[in-house]
């Protein structure tokens, strides 16, 4: 076949539609995401371990990309070191609270990362907060308000689960912020750092004592199940993500993305047998309006190729 005449495979990947589908893709791949940590939690493995192991052996298998690239980064090492220390805590918390928590719930909460991400930015970059980035942001504390309980949240303190979605979401707002500033590092640089500070993160809080690993080594099939999840489905979903983001404008890649959070919610309540009240229902709708404001709003200021740079993140 020749891949320069009409219809041939240049033309097919230059097809205005395949961004689009690839994003969809990758953000429901990302929204199903909880099925097989919840799995692999079924059989013993805590959230901090499962990050260390899945992102961690991405970031050792990117370990030469990171050398290839190291000219271009070690002008910029404080701030790559700052993508570790924030990108791989949100990775890390997250992956923490989806095994912990209910899934919905989790969700929910961490998609109030494009309200510290519009916060960030004002406050340390000095960015314009709009009318309509500041509707977001009120409408997404209200739905953040109302899905934790409303006024009952003031009579028990958050769980776990609830701290972790939440600070997850800032610290994947933390890495927007620093890696909006530190554009002459590679996206491939920022993925493997990601990858690799998660697996750090992780090992910290093991070590803190939150989530050690049991004695029993896992059985085979657990251990060639987060090898295929780690090297074939997280690998996959971070590529497609990267290549579909970069060929979309920051507005529209921010509101396919929240394909993930549809998706979650969905799966969790027919397969996992999770429920929501109508208060969380609201709170939900008011969350995705927001996203939807902020991320139609982005398109004014991020420029499509620096929109999304790490393995999940939101603009």
């Amino acid at each position: 076949m020749n891949p320069t005449r009409p219809g041939g495979v240049a033309a097919w990947l230059s097809a205005p539609w395949l961004p689009v589908a690839v994003l969809l893709f990758s953000s429901s791949m990302w929204g199903l995401s909880w099925l097989p940590l919840k799995a692999f939690a079924e059989h013993g493995l805590s959230g901090p371990l499962l990050a260390m192991l899945t992102y961690g052996l991405l970031g050792v298998v990117g370990l030469p990309w990171l050398w290839r690239e190291r000219a271009l980064w070690l002008r910029d090492k404080r701030l790559l070191l700052a993508l570790v220390v924030l990108g791989g805590w949100g990775n890390a918390a997250f992956v923490s609270a989806l095994v912990l928590g209910d899934v919905v719930r989790v969700m929910l909460l961490f998609y109030l990362a494009p309200v510290w991400s519009v916060l960030g930015g004002r406050f340390f970059l000095g960015e314009a907060v709009s009318p309509r980035r500041a509707g977001a942001v009120a409408l997404a504390l209200i739905g953040a308000f109302l899905v934790v309980g409303g006024f009952s949240v003031f009579e028990a303190p958050p769980s776990a689960a609830d701290l972790l979605a939440l600070t997850s979401g800032m610290g994947f707002a933390g890495n927007n912020i620093v890696s909006r500033a530190a554009q002459a590092i590679p996206a491939a640089t920022k993925t493997v750092a990601l990858c690799l500070g998660c697996a750090l993160v992780a090992l910290l809080m093991m070590a803190a004592g939150a989530g050690a690993p049991a004695l029993a080594m896992p059985s085979g099939g657990v251990i060639a199940g987060l090898l295929a999840y780690s090297l074939i489905g997280l690998a996959l979903v971070i590529v497609t993500w990267q290549w579909s983001v970069t060929r979309l404008e920051a507005g529209r890649s921010g509101v396919l993305a929240i394909a993930e959070l549809l998706v979650a919610m969905l799966t969790a309540t027919l397969i996992g047998d999770e429920t929501m009240l109508p208060r969380e229902w609201l709170g939900a709708a008011l969350i995705v309006a927001a996203a939807v404001l902020e991320a139609t709003d982005s398109a004014e200021s991020v420029s499509p190729h620096h929109a999304i740079t790490t393995p999940k993140e939101i603009t």
